[in-house]
């Protein structure tokens, strides 16, 4: 018996191994495909850097600044040079310098990640926590009132888009009954304690989560409504129905646990979008995260942050992908991690 847990867990571990290799290798082909899509965008990025200084300097010292910022920045040199050595600094961590804000970027974009990872991971708890039992339910109560009603409200939440939800909750919550405040982060020069201080950015975090997870009920609700329906009737649960097992079991041990095969593709899908999906949420409440500097930066050619901001949504595609094949194989030991 610990012989063969011994050769599941080397077989796991192998696997691994082999889709992080293959990991390495699409990422390295996807950031030449996202650096040669970067050096074809119009526009001048060394003039954007020295923008500051165009009317304190004389044009000559204007020339000679714009050609010492051009070789500084790499740009004398052949594209495969310039790659290589922006690739270089990616790896040791050195994102480039933001035109922007006048900083490196590591130095950006550190409080707009933990500002995403937060309001996301609420949105993605609330989500999971209504949209699995609702579906549970929906599916157990085929063609009843309640199930009818719930395919009502969440067709509306999977047709329209993020920026009307947004501009209804804003009317709804802010305007017209005032609860909770129109955009930002937190209220200026509120001071208070650690507890009060949490309260008001949540006050104000409360219409982002909102849209984000009623935007998200839709689709997942259905989805997973879908796949109960189907493994419910399958013969196993007929089976399992005569043998006299009791209701609960044969819902959440048998059925549910084969409709996570399917359900988990679909779950890591969400997840990666909701990452890149918050950017209209995070501009429309003007909430200081990544989606909102991604958007900033390309509304300004800060190309710097721009490639950033995409290699790290390539990152999270890639590990959230690795971690759907993983989850495969924790969610039906049929699935052979070969």
């Amino acid at each position: 018996m610990l012989l063969i847990k011994f050769e599941g867990s080397i077989q796991v571990l192998k696997y691994t191994l082999r889709r992080l290799l293959y990991l390495i290798f699409v990422f390295f082909i996807v950031s030449i495909i996202m650096f040669g899509i970067h050096y074809l965008i119009p526009g001048d990025p060394v003039s954007r850097a020295i923008e500051e200084y165009r009317t304190s300097l004389k044009p000559h010292e204007y020339d000679a600044m714009y050609w010492q910022t051009y070789r500084a920045m790499g740009y004398d040199q052949p594209v495969p040079v310039q790659y290589l050595r922006w690739m270089e600094r990616l790896l040791q961590g050195d994102l480039g310098y933001s035109t922007i804000y006048r900083r490196p970027v590591n130095q950006v974009i550190g409080a707009p990640i933990v500002n995403t990872l937060k309001l996301n991971l609420i949105s993605t708890a609330i989500v999971f926590a209504i949209t699995i039992p609702l579906g549970i339910v929906s599916a157990v109560k085929k063609g009843s009132l309640f199930d009818r009603l719930t395919q009502g409200v969440t067709i509306l939440g999977y047709s329209l888009p993020t920026f009307v939800f947004a501009i209804l909750f804003i009317f709804l919550f802010s305007v017209h009954l005032g609860w909770f405040p129109v955009s930002g982060m937190a209220t200026p020069g509120f001071s208070g304690t650690a507890l009060e201080m949490t309260l008001d950015r949540l006050k104000y975090m409360a219409l982002p989560v909102l849209t984000l997870v009623f935007i998200s009920l839709g689709g997942l609700t259905r989805y997973v409504r879908t796949t109960m329906i189907e493994a419910l009737s399958e013969d196993y649960i007929k089976t399992a129905r005569a043998k006299g097992l009791r209701e609960r079991v044969v819902i959440f041990s048998h059925a549910f646990r084969n409709a996570l095969i399917p359900f988990i593709t679909v779950m890591t899908g969400w997840i990666i979008s909701l990452f890149s999906g918050s950017i209209i949420t995070e501009t429309m409440f003007n909430y200081n995260g990544i989606g909102k500097m991604l958007y900033d930066a390309l509304r300004q050619s800060d190309y710097q942050v721009v490639m950033s901001m995409n290699m790290f949504y390539v990152l999270l595609s890639l590990l959230g992908n690795l971690f759907m094949d993983l989850a495969y194989g924790i969610a039906d030991p049929r699935v052979r991690l070969a």
